[in-house]
């Protein structure tokens, strides 16, 4: 496949690499050995590991798979694989310290300098995915220092959105799902294929914390019949609260940190429904001669009803593990991106996945419901 980035030099590409690596380094500046080592939820990771695993991607990718070089710590290798070393025991082995953990992601670095200044970037694809990786792990570090109470002051950034929460009309018809063979795109947004939707309605702006508010003292964390059996029982057996940053955030504000459950229930109270991943893909991507676009999108991800799956004629790519193991009846679609994705990832055609009972992301809703 060709990107857009083949174009660019080998230094526009390392200036690149390193205002994501600035990034990641601001983002941990002032936090301490403590914090950057402990685990500050079980299904999140330390920090120091994200540090190693980020080190150990560009290693493989850029270095090795790329570049022909051994590995620069083949003994680090399993233990930051994100499959071999699943979350939940990254706190229980035996990781790099942090200052260890630092210097390893720098020795990477330099050497990446060099191999990329005198080889180039080849045709862009694996420099992008190594970029755009880094670039998603401080997304995800984001959430660990949200649950944490650690994130960098004006963080996080959701403020009052503005307007009304009307409805936007999308006739029937096909439209082209899924990205065009030009360009970099991962596996699960291949290959682009039509398919047809139904007349259907959208919210043209994500539910705010004021309208989730009224959801919560109209008993919504307690009436049973809004909520799927599964989310009843989820809601039960976890004692779920609503997420506490609700309450104190900007009534305009979109609200922040909903599961798909709550999100699913917040629906049905409303005589609504999540958009399908189809419906929510058509009505951003339409022209905006159509009618009024989407607002708020980006601000917070937006769970869809839509199981993740690959598309017809779909092929992992590069490796099965990006995709392909998450696919079935367990992981659902949220589309959009939040504030703390970063602008190169985020787009209306990219595909996000969690649990249905995850709420760590930067999560809200926007609902859906059939024409009238």
């Amino acid at each position: 496949m060709s990107v857009t980035v083949a174009t660019q030099s080998p230094d526009q590409a390392l200036a690149e690499l390193e205002g994501a690596r600035e990034g990641t380094l601001a983002l941990l500046a002032g936090l301490s050995t403590e914090d950057l080592e402990r685990v500050h939820s079980p299904i999140m990771s330390p920090l120091v590991w994200d540090l190693g695993h980020i080190a150990a991607y560009e290693d493989l990718w850029l270095g090795h798979r790329l570049g022909g070089l051994e590995l620069m710590r083949g003994d680090l290798a399993e233990i930051y694989d994100a499959f071999e070393t699943p979350r939940a025991v990254r706190g229980e082995i035996e990781l790099l310290r942090t200052a260890e953990a630092f210097a390893y992601l720098q020795a990477v670095r330099e050497r990446i300098i060099e191999m990329l200044s005198r080889e180039g970037i080849g045709d862009g694809t694996v420099f992008e995915l190594v970029l755009r990786h880094e670039l998603q792990h401080a997304e995800t570090m984001r959430q660990t220092l949200a649950i944490a109470g650690l994130l960098p002051q004006g963080e996080p950034a959701l403020t009052a959105i503005g307007g009304a929460e009307r409805w936007i009309e999308v006739p029937a018809g096909s439209f082209s799902m899924g990205s065009g063979p030009q360009g970099f795109a991962y596996d699960n947004e291949r290959p682009r294929h039509e398919v047809e939707v139904g007349a259907f309605e959208i919210s043209q702006r994500p539910v705010s914390n004021g309208s989730y508010m009224e959801f919560i003292r109209n008993g919504g964390y307690e009436r049973e019949e809004w909520w799927s059996p599964e989310g009843w029982t989820w809601r039960q057996g976890e004692d779920i609260a609503p997420d506490p940053g609700i309450a104190g955030g900007d009534p305009d504000a979109a609200v922040c940190h909903i599961s798909w459950y709550e999100a699913d229930a917040f629906a049905r109270a409303n005589g609504a429904r999540l958009p399908t991943e189809a419906e929510w893909e058509k009505a951003a991507t339409r022209s905006p001669d159509a009618s009024p676009g989407l607002s708020g999108v980006g601000l917070v991800w937006e769970w869809t009803s839509t199981r993740f799956h690959g598309y017809p004629g779909f092929v992992a790519h590069p490796y099965r593990e990006y995709s392909e193991v998450f696919f079935g009846r367990d992981y659902l679609v949220l589309r959009g991106g939040s504030w703390a994705t970063d602008t190169r990832i985020a787009g209306p055609r990219f595909r996000n996945w969690d649990l249905p009972q995850r709420r760590q992301i930067f999560s809200g809703v926007r609902l859906a419901r059939d024409a009238r």
